[in-house]
């Protein structure tokens, strides 16, 4: 097993009392295991967090270098407009 580092931290009473809720039902062996599962949660969201921002930053450099000629604002308003009445005139029938 891997060695383990002691450490202290301070929660509000909310947070304590959900830990010991958890120990207490069973749910978790110790206040440990339940520190434990939060962070591998929140290093898991981290990361994913981490893969959209730099997965943001490659499709922006790659609009930023795209070279190729763009949709007006005015046509792309007009498009989505025809579109939307369609669909409107469709549920209407």
């Amino acid at each position: 097993m891997a060695t383990a580092e002691k450490i202290s931290i301070a929660l509000p009473p909310e947070m304590v009392h959900i830990v010991r809720g958890a120990v207490a039902t069973g749910e978790y062996a110790s206040s440990s295991e339940v520190i434990r599962e939060a962070l591998r949660d929140w290093t898991y969201k981290r990361n994913l967090r981490q893969q959209g921002v730099t997965e943001l930053r490659r499709v922006w450099h790659e609009a930023v270098n795209d070279k190729t000629p763009g949709i007006s604002p005015d046509e792309v308003l007009n498009r989505l407009e025809r579109k939307y009445q369609t669909l409107a005139d469709s549920t209407n029938l």
